[in-house]
């Protein structure tokens, strides 16, 4: 059943709505951002202050991508370079809406086809950029994922950081030529749980990468994807239709650190750290007479009884404190909270009382 299609790009379609900085500038106190709140990883800045900026990336990224196939124990072959999340996901869009888009267009694969025009199914509440693309491509959404030849999940998502129900299910019950993709910013910040997919399950997904919020670096920009096993044919295509030099300098050292065992170590204590904030801020948002719904990341969402967000976050702004309005994942009433450190929380604390008081 479709939901939704639309046959040109509308001014509002292109329209999205993130957190962190916006017209206004940054704040200090940002809970609006995912971004590893611990902060920048020392060694990664210390790496990229040190890159190379006079010269061109290998425009092939062939160390890199020797380099991460070795670290995940996948071929080279399956690796794709992508130059955000953003970036990958809109290059994927279009490459269903040109394959389905040709006449009598079929998605090969070495089990089988799948002949249907293009399709989207996006989880209820999700990242803003999966509908943007579908929108620009006029690829429309569809109720049922059995229907659609694309497929996007966030594990843990965004913006309830949970679980995505019936995961594993799901995946055993993709047919040949349906492309499921896997998205896994989140997973290094998992304060809770672990993925419940097997090996054999992970090699039917396409699983994208993006470092940078894990190591506190959302302003560098740099993505890598892993193909599922027999995908290879579809990353040269995803290769070709790429511009070149996804990724700079920057981005490059940031991947290639990203791979080593001090910075690993340095994110698992990152989380200690993390879980400790997340159940202060908790308390915090119960005693500010919150509502807060369970999550396994270093985010979660939470509601007023009594005040919508329109109300209030102005208010929270001028104390240079920002949170996400959850209304454009479609969760109305809603903020989306990231983990912050002890004094950003005392600043909520006191911007709260303040709003109340002038109510």
């Amino acid at each position: 059943m479709i939901l939704s299609q639309t046959g040109s790009v509308s001014r509002d379609s292109v329209s999205r709505v993130h957190g962190g900085p916006d017209a206004s500038g940054p704040v200090r106190y940002d809970f609006s951002s995912n971004a590893n709140s611990v902060g920048a990883n020392p060694v990664v800045v210390d790496l990229i202050r040190q890159a190379d900026l006079i010269h061109y990336p290998d425009p092939a990224y062939q160390a890199l991508r020797d380099g991460l196939a070795r670290w995940h124990g996948v071929s080279p072959s399956r690796i794709l370079m992508a130059g955000s999340a953003s970036e990958f996901i809109f290059r994927m869009t279009s490459f269903i809406a040109r394959q389905y888009g040709a006449e009598d267009s079929r998605l090969t694969t070495g089990q089988g086809c799948l002949n249907q025009t293009a399709s989207v199914w996006l989880p209820e509440h999700a990242y803003g950029d999966y509908e943007a693309a579908a929108r620009a491509w006029s690829v429309p959404r569809v109720e049922s994922y059995e229907e659609s030849s694309l497929l996007w999940f966030c594990d843990p998502s965004s913006p309830l950081g949970q679980p995505v129900k019936d995961l594993s299910k799901i995946v055993n019950g993709l047919i040949a030529g349906q492309i499921a993709v896997l998205d896994c910013a989140y997973e290094p910040l998992r304060l809770e749980g672990s993925l419940n997919l097997s090996a054999d399950q992970l090699d039917r997904l396409w699983q994208m990468w993006t470092p940078n919020k894990a190591l506190g670096m959302t302003g560098v920009r740099g993505a890598y994807v892993i193909a599922p096993l027999g995908g290879e044919h579809i990353v040269e295509i995803l290769t070709a239709i790429a511009p070149s030099w996804l990724i700079g300098a920057d981005g490059v050292a940031m991947l290639n650190a990203w791979m080593r065992d001090d910075v690993q170590t340095w994110l698992k204590d990152c989380l200690i750290t993390l879980r400790q904030w997340k159940f202060q801020q908790l308390e915090l948002c119960q005693q500010l007479g919150w509502q807060s719904i369970e999550s396994t990341a270093n985010f979660f969402c939470a509601s007023s009884p009594l005040f919508k967000p329109a109300q209030y976050l102005p208010v929270l702004r001028e104390f240079d404190i920002k949170l996400r309005d959850a209304a454009s994942f479609g969760l109305s009433n809603h903020v989306r909270i990231a983990v912050m450190p002890p004094d950003a929380q005392q600043k909520l604390r006191e911007a709260w009382a303040y709003f109340e008081r002038g109510i």
